[in-house]
């Protein structure tokens, strides 16, 4: 059996902006115009779609007047993951050492620690 691309069908506008702010998406060109080997309009682009969080986690810069220290900033700075059952955001720490808030997934580190927690007792 071979590894073939393939194309999901289904899936929304939602999704695809979902995907985007969490992905992020990055525009980066160099236009020049040139006539005779003379440069006679130079453009740079630059831009940016992202969500805060992705924008954060990547390090870009952001407007001026911008407060990094209110609490939605610290949320989104605190390191996430998806959960490999429920595909849903938890934080990593969280995921890792406690499981899954929405499913009861357990990761294989929190068995770990809550194995020896019920053999040491």
């Amino acid at each position: 059996m071979g590894l073939e691309p393939s194309k999901e069908n289904y899936g929304s506008l939602a999704d695809v902006i979902d995907r985007l702010l969490d992905k992020g998406l990055v525009i980066n060109a160099d236009i020049a115009v040139s006539v005779a080997g003379t440069e006679l309009l130079g453009i740079k682009i630059r831009a940016a779609l992202s969500s805060f969080e992705t924008a954060a986690k990547y390090g870009l810069e952001f407007p001026s007047g911008t407060k990094l220290s209110t609490p939605a900033w610290q949320e989104a700075l605190t390191a996430k993951e998806y959960c490999p059952q429920c595909e849903k955001k938890v934080v990593l720490n969280d995921l890792l050492t406690e499981g899954c808030p929405w499913c009861g997934w357990v990761s294989a580190k929190a068995n770990r620690v809550n194995s020896a927690i019920r053999t040491s007792i």
